[in-house]
């Protein structure tokens, strides 16, 4: 029962207009060339990063200032922003799902009453 309602919430949510909204502008992502290389160094360099930090190095100023710019150009660039815009509000309706979900586990918890 409680998969059957999770795979109903889960249709409910990708059929929201937050979500198709997510899909339309990852698409635009994959269809803008320029926001997709800037996505790829900016991976790269958080890789990089990540493995630097493990050796207990720290990234160059060139490489952090590489960093920022590329991002702050992803950021501002119309598929950018699309993208950042679409993925908050998906993010702030999971958060609203899963409040729900833990006021509803709450409310079962102190419920003496069994439904299924």
């Amino acid at each position: 029962m409680i998969d059957e309602k999770a795979l109903d919430l889960g249709r409910l949510i990708g059929q929201s207009a937050e979500y198709q909204a997510l899909r339309r502008a990852e698409q635009g992502l994959r269809d803008d060339a320029e926001a997709q290389q800037r996505l790829d160094t900016i991976s790269r360099l958080t890789r990089d990063f990540d493995e630097m930090l493990a050796r207990g190095e720290s990234p160059t100023e060139e490489q952090a200032t590489s960093y920022e710019t590329t991002l702050r150009e992803f950021e501002l660039s119309p598929a950018g922003q699309g993208y950042l815009v679409a993925r908050s509000n998906v993010d702030k309706l999971m958060q609203r799902v899963n409040q729900s979900i833990s006021q509803g586990i709450e409310r079962g918890a102190t419920s003496g009453i069994i439904t299924l």
